[in-house]
């Protein structure tokens, strides 16, 4: 048999087998139990969260011959299977991105008149629908408002904000939500035990992170793992096919920043430049390491390292923490301005090691305070003057005191916080 990708082989033949999107399913089955379906509905999200996989779905629930009680396609009826192959000719997919204009809509306006073939509903697709032009959205106007009691308009795209409100006010929008880390966990869990495929959790679990809420690039992310190892899918097969820094150079960093070896920042940027891997990428993942910290210290949980991280955070503060996220967020915006990437990395991680010098900002506030109560305690001293100088008044004498104390306590303050205090 020709082989067929995991996102293609698993894609849900049932509102049940959908994922993390419970409330839409509830929702479109409630619409088609009820027969109070609208002519036209909009599903919108990020890439890989079922947007076009709800909307065929929807049309195989509507066109269904032998519906279920729970208002689930049947899959074996004609219908079911022509639309689940792309062979029906009552469900017209059509791709936005390429048949964006105006003439496009008017061969759709000329032929929606007809009836279905052999289906309940004639059922337009438009995938990527934000990509049609203004005058195609215009001609669409007219027909989407008053389309005739056969015909049903689905869309879907990944920008809704592209969209005109005056077809977006005639849809029934939907907004599909980015999927958890656990749920594409065990969804990837489920694949992999039907494929007989052993695996490691932490292995799933950094495919999930890493995929950022889209169930297909995790879906495709897993079938390069499977090409890579077909035996056994562990942490060290994925992070070398994910080309990952290994987890323990960050814990190293944690490691040196707590005892003050400040020195092992060279040593760790030549270690990450010598592996040829990408800069901005390592330093995206030092973002993702500096949160992970922050959710634990925060009583968050996990689903890779738990122990090692609750280990080493009692190194950083959490606006330690905030900061580090700051500062190396905005590195990676101007890495690709310097001139020499390795000294640029040496350069942040040698600031990553020194932030574990600077005090708290209670240290500091608790300093000053201190400061300004000694500064306040110093006796006035009354200047010997000749007697051809002329002695300042009371109220020069309090004006040069108040300056002088507070000339310290900004040079305290501007010293400790790297300057970010200013004299106004």
């Amino acid at each position: 048999m020709e082989y067929q990708v995991i996102a293609r082989k698993y894609r849900p033949q049932l509102f049940s087998e959908v994922v993390g999107q419970e409330a839409i399913v509830t929702t479109l089955k409630n619409a088609i139990r009820m027969n109070r379906t609208a002519h036209a509905y909009l599903f919108s999200g990020c890439r890989g969260t079922g947007k076009t996989t709800l909307a065929r779905l929807l049309a195989k629930g509507l066109n269904c011959f032998n519906v279920g009680s729970e208002q689930e396609p049947c899959n074996q009826c004609s219908s079911c299977k022509e639309i689940a192959s792309g062979r029906s000719v009552d469900v017209i997919e059509i791709d936005g991105a390429s048949h964006r204009g105006i003439e496009d809509i008017r061969q759709i306006n000329e032929t929606i008149g007809f009836i279905p073939a052999t289906a309940r509903f004639k059922i337009y697709l438009i995938d990527e629908v934000h990509m049609l032009t203004k005058e195609a959205f215009n001609a669409l106007l007219k027909t989407l408002e008053e389309p005739p009691p056969h015909v049903k308009f689905f869309f879907a795209t990944t920008e809704p904000h592209k969209i005109p409100l005056t077809i977006l006010s005639r849809c029934q929008h939907f907004t599909l939500r980015r999927l958890k880390d656990e749920e594409i966990q065990n969804k990837l869990g489920a694949i992999l035990v039907d494929l007989k495929i052993a695996y490691e959790e932490e292995a799933l679990a950094i495919i999930a992170r890493r995929a950022e809420g889209s169930l297909r690039d995790a879906q495709s992310l897993l079938d390069q793992a499977i090409a890579y190892e077909t035996s056994l899918l562990t942490v060290r097969t994925i992070s070398e096919i994910l080309s990952l820094s290994p987890q323990t150079l960050f814990f190293a960093l944690d490691e040196a920043g707590g005892q003050g070896e400040i020195f092992r920042a060279l040593e760790i940027a030549a270690l990450v430049f010598s592996s040829g891997k990408n800069l901005a990428h390592f330093l995206e993942e030092l973002t993702l390491h500096f949160r992970t910290h922050l959710l634990v210290k925060c009583g968050g949980k996990v689903a890779v390292y738990q122990d090692e991280y609750a280990k080493k955070g009692h190194y950083y503060r959490e606006e330690q923490l905030v900061h580090l996220l700051e500062y190396v967020g905005e590195a990676i915006a101007t890495l690709k301005e310097t001139p020499s990437e390795r000294t640029y990395l040496e350069i942040v991680l040698l600031h990553i090691l020194q932030s574990h010098k600077h005090l708290s900002l209670e240290s500091l506030v608790h300093r000053l305070l201190e400061l300004e109560k000694r500064v306040k305690e110093v006796p006035e001293e009354k200047p010997k003057l000749s007697p051809q100088v002329q002695a300042p008044t009371n109220t020069q004498v309090k004006e040069q005191r108040h300056e002088s104390s507070y000339d310290t306590l900004m040079y305290f303050a501007a010293k400790e916080l790297n300057g970010s205090l200013k004299k106004g």
